[in-house]
């Protein structure tokens, strides 16, 4: 009988890693065959998909509270079908809140269930650990300091590095990204990276064109890109220069191509997420900057156990960039912090080879380390059981 595994992966970063992850099992068991809920990568790679992830994306609490019923209903369904059909394991990809209620009922039925990659309990919510424990047979993480938390927990887990790592090449090829983009050669740029979400571009657009204005005062050799991700943020960062009257600015706006814009750069102002830990990878000196509501923010500053709130500084356990957040960002600030790394270059220099020894560490062939960590839930006996029932 052929392999049968059951995965979630609730959008489109989770549906990239997870079909790396289907093409790595597949080199060890040819046969196996993947269904539950995925995106379009997935299905390339054969996977069978009962619900589309798009079906999964919620933009914030009261969405995800309209949302509700529908989601918990799909989960539903699909917990029935695993139980039914008994797969040899279950792969919950990111989309803690959805899948590790599924993944603890799974578990208790005497199916294996993997998570693939760590929930922020280091930054903040540490607590979740304990249902963590009773929810999973195994935890696959992505920074090399998450394995320590959960076998203090008693948790099996297993570190498979970052698959950006395993992307970006160690040397990024600059003139490249510039011939690509259009860009001159005989001036630097500033990538400048408000965020993909319309919040996020309706918080900063206007605090960053107008640090492009500051520097743009002080510097008569530098140019601005900034890369959206979709037609509404554009027309958001649109609005925005037209209301701070900055047709004289010389900013260009892209469609997407975040990652060769900020290849392309000589710094970057980034909002905190993702694309800061991008940046990291590409060797690049930046700003991290992040505004979001009032009570939302002292909240989170409440629950948090970091310092830091960009991946770079996290990772390196330093400060090595600057990250200036809330009432802290505003244009001056920042023009002066983007100052310093365009007037630096010896701290550039430094700075890229902090971020070369970082890209090697999460450089670690992420899908075939997950899958290698998997197989052996695939080969178990039929007596194989949970060792801890979910409460």
């Amino acid at each position: 009988m052929a392999t049968r595994i059951a995965m979630v992966a609730g959008e489109a970063s989770g549906d990239l890693l997870a079909s790396h992850l289907i093409r790595a099992i597949r080199q060890q068991v040819p046969e196996a065959q993947f269904y539950g809920i995925g995106g379009p990568k997935m299905q390339a790679e054969g996977f069978d998909a009962l619900w589309p992830c798009e079906r999964l994306a919620v933009h914030g609490y009261v969405d995800a509270l309209k949302r509700y019923r529908e989601l918990s209903g799909i989960r539903k369904a699909l917990l029935r079908r695993v139980r039914q059909e008994r797969p040899d394991a279950f792969i919950g990809v990111d989309a803690p809140d959805f899948n590790l209620w599924l993944e603890g009922r799974i578990r208790s039925s005497g199916i294996p269930a993997i998570h693939f990659v760590s929930p922020s309990i280091w930054a903040w919510r540490g607590g979740r650990i304990k249902g963590i424990a009773r929810s999973v047979s195994h935890m696959l993480c992505l920074f090399p300091f998450e394995p320590a938390l959960y076998e203090k927990a008693g948790i099996p887990v297993s570190y498979v590095g970052h698959p950006l790592a395993d992307v970006f090449p160690l040397v990024p090829d600059r003139a490249a990204a510039r011939e690509l983009l259009n860009l001159p050669t005989d001036c630097r740029i500033v990538a400048l990276l408000p965020g993909s979400r319309q919040s996020e571009v309706r918080n900063l657009a206007g605090t960053y064109i107008e640090t492009a204005r500051l520097l743009a005062e002080r510097h008569d050799d530098l140019g601005f890109v900034v890369p959206l991700a979709t037609r509404e943020t554009r027309a958001l960062f649109e609005q925005a220069l037209h209301a701070a009257d900055a047709d004289e600015l010389p900013i260009r706006l892209l469609f997407g191509h975040a990652v060769e814009a900020m290849t392309a750069a000589d710094v970057v102002l980034v909002a905190s997420g993702t694309a800061s830990l991008e940046a990291a990878l590409l060797k690049r000196p930046m700003v991290i900057s992040y505004r979001i509501g009032k009570w939302q923010y002292r909240l989170m500053k409440r629950m948090a156990y970091l310092p830091w709130v960009g991946l770079p500084n996290i990772l390196c356990n330093d400060s090595v960039v600057p990250e200036l957040l809330q009432d802290d960002a505003t244009p001056q600030a920042l023009a002066d912090a983007l100052d310093r790394w365009l007037n630096d270059a010896d701290a550039c220099a430094e700075l890229a080879l902090r971020f070369d020894a970082l890209h090697r560490e999460l450089r670690q062939d992420t899908a075939g380390r997950a899958a290698a960590a998997i197989l052996p839930y695939l080969n178990r006996s039929p007596e194989w059981k949970p060792s801890r029932q979910p409460a």
